[in-house]
């Protein structure tokens, strides 16, 4: 019998309200401590790695948090139908309580004309319920498995192609497409753990982690990036040449151009399902490096040309 799942909640460490930025922030911090890559040839690390990755798992889907929320570990299992299990609890009530997994429920019990087993699927509910109850009869599908797949900025956006090489030297090629973003999912069917009695190989379910990019910032599918550009140009207004996915392209400054100026350069943003956001420019005009004599004159002269108090707007 496999090992019991500790709660989610207590396992990242957020309380039963916790909303799905907070329980994400939990995540990431302590996958991020307890990774095998920080942590070599540390069992225990590993264990909690994986006990941290099926957690959020959990919580992070909404219908497995729901159905975990009413009914515990076992609401988890494959094949599990909720509506019969709360006809079970009210007809198990009806009894007095008296509990027990060990036979049927039929249509002259209680008047609930359903099999315990199809709760389940067919699952093994003796597994499932802490022993003594009947097995399931017939192959079983093998546990799915669940892996972070870290991607690079970049990578994610381009989409490809990854090998992944698991204990026991098998190796499986990973497609992933266009525009993923940090926490999409990836479900390959049949390449999780073996069934224990000849039934299909359960699925392997991959999280993706996608790293951060010095110059890019992403919103959806739309981009930033902050371009530097001179006083004189900002000034003046110019033409100069900006780099973006599909490669470098000439973008019109306005003149009189301030920090922050945002300019939108359509259709060059991420690409995901067919369709391509925005690259969205921020206009950052530099100051030269200080020390320099011929600069402090034309800083003078330059400064004589405020006409106004630049701060006579500001009132607490």
């Amino acid at each position: 019998m496999g090992r019991r799942m500790h709660d989610p909640y207590d396992t990242l460490g957020v309380s039963r309200s916790a909303n799905a930025d907070e329980i994400k922030k939990a995540y990431r911090a302590l996958a991020r401590k307890l990774h095998p890559d920080r942590n070599p040839d540390d069992a225990a690390a590993e264990d909690r790695f994986k006990d941290v990755s099926h957690a959020y798992e959990v919580l992070n889907d909404e219908k497995k948090r729901k159905l975990y929320d009413e009914f515990g570990d076992v609401g988890l299992k494959e094949g599990f139908d909720p509506e019969q299990y709360r006809q079970y609890q009210r007809y198990q009530g009806g009894r007095g309580g008296s509990g027990g997994f060990g036979g049927n429920a039929g249509a002259g019990q209680g008047g609930f004309g359903f099999n315990l087993e199809d709760l389940f699927g067919g699952a093994d509910i003796g597994d499932m319920m802490g022993g003594g109850g009947r097995r399931r009869r017939g192959p079983q599908k093998g546990a799915d498995v669940t892996a972070t797949l870290r991607l690079e900025f970049l990578e994610a956006l381009r989409g490809g192609e990854r090998e992944l090489t698991f204990s026991g030297g098998r190796a499986l090629k990973v497609r992933f497409p266009k525009g993923a973003r940090d926490g999409d999912k990836l479900r390959l069917r049949g390449q999780g753990n073996q069934s224990p009695n000849g039934g299909p190989a359960g699925d392997l379910m991959l999280t993706l982690q996608v790293g951060t990019h010095p110059i890019l910032r992403r919103e959806g599918d739309d981009l930033h990036m902050d371009v530097a550009v001179s006083l004189a140009e900002a000034y003046r207004g110019a033409k100069i040449r900006v780099p973006t996915l599909l490669g470098e392209v000439s973008l019109s400054v306005p003149a009189g151009s301030q920090p922050g100026t945002k300019l939108r350069l359509r259709a060059k943003g991420v690409e995901r399902g067919g369709k391509r956001g925005d690259l969205y420019v921020h206009i950052q005009p530099q100051l030269p490096p200080p020390g320099n004599e011929d600069t402090e004159k034309a800083l003078d002269e330059l400064e004589e040309q405020y006409a106004d108090d630049l701060r006579a707007h500001i009132e607490l």
